[in-house]
């Protein structure tokens, strides 16, 4: 699928990298998918601007949309490392390390309510403090978190303390962006 370019088959909605920009591309556009990671495509366009289009406008692209799962009953505890392992789906779209093996996750809690459910609360930092890809990197990952079986509410925070930087990124990381 990478490098071919394919033709929009409806409107789509896209997200302008790196501004974070929410836009409309039209039906007909032509791109080319460079990153399809975690359930989410970055695209080119002919105008060499890249976008990214979630898992639910996959058929604009030619691909298969993702079923939703039934809500089943909350299991009776959350595991943490169910929530680790969701946050591993999310991708920065021009880096192809997924944000938990990038480092920027800092932190997560999880606080068991009493109707059962559990909240998580993440800290996330981002590889520059101006990436517009930000709040919509942070949306993904909370809306991933919210789609564990248990979990009642996520809530994803910017953090900047202490500053990102490559230490931070895991061997896994490391080794598919060629750093070792």
């Amino acid at each position: 699928m990478h490098d071919d370019e394919i033709e929009l088959t409806r409107d789509c909605e896209a997200i302008q990298i790196p501004q974070g920009t929410k836009t409309t591309l039209p039906a007909g556009t032509r791109v080319t998918v460079t990153q399809s990671l975690g359930g989410s495509y970055t695209v080119s366009t002919e105008t060499g601007y890249l976008y990214r289009i979630t898992d639910n406008n996959a058929d604009a692209i030619g691909q298969e949309v993702p079923t939703k799962a039934a809500a089943g009953e909350p299991v009776a505890e959350v595991d943490e490392a169910a929530v680790w392992e969701q946050l591993k789906t999310c991708y920065d779209p021009e880096i192809p390390v997924n944000i938990v093996d990038l480092g920027l996750i800092y932190d997560c809690q999880l606080e068991r309510q009493e109707n059962g459910k559990t909240k998580v609360s993440v800290k996330m930092t981002l590889t520059a403090p101006g990436c517009g890809m930000g709040p919509t990197i942070a949306a993904e990952a909370r809306m991933r978190v919210e789609s564990i079986a248990g979990i009642e509410e996520a809530i994803v925070d910017l953090v900047w303390d202490p500053p990102w930087d490559q230490s931070m990124i895991s061997e896994a990381g490391k080794m598919k962006l060629g750093l070792i």
